[in-house]
């Protein structure tokens, strides 16, 4: 099983469908394993958005993660990172098909609603700046229904 981060930004909760969000991840038979609603300060922020230092919208990227609480959570299932990425659609919002996350919800690319990791690798690193490992549950399913 793989695990991927996921990350919603402080306009699902301004618009009220965190729980919209979560069933589709949900309905797709990923499990949550890690959960928690936090304000990010700049240092976190700008670690976890380190690859966009140089870029043009840096600055308003921090200020946009950092402008409300946020919700970070970990899936785990087979090809958690790929299925996810496909569940929430293309990153540029013009892109994003109906029937995704972004496609359904975000307005704006500046003003995503989501992020999710890209990579194996980026999941781990991602994971390990908002995760201590006695935060995420390794919790056995006993009703599993098979999807």
């Amino acid at each position: 099983m793989d695990r991927t981060f996921v990350m919603l930004k402080p306009g699902t909760l301004h618009r009220r469908i965190v729980g919209e969000i979560f069933s589709r991840f949900e309905r797709k038979g990923l499990k949550i394993i890690a959960l928690k609603m936090v304000r990010l300060d700049n240092q976190t922020a700008s670690t976890h958005y380190e690859e966009h230092r140089n870029k043009d919208f840096y600055g308003e990227l921090v200020n946009h993660i950092t402008s409300g609480p946020i919700i970070a959570f970990i899936l785990e299932g087979a090809d958690a990172v790929s299925s996810v990425r496909r569940l929430i659609g293309s990153t540029k919002v013009q892109e994003a098909q109906a029937g995704t996350i972004r496609g359904d919800f975000a307005y704006t690319t500046q003003l995503n609603i989501i992020h999710a990791s890209d990579s194996p690798a980026s999941a781990q690193r991602e994971i390990d700046i908002f995760f201590r490992p006695d935060e995420i549950y390794d919790w056995e399913d006993n009703n599993r229904v098979w999807f």
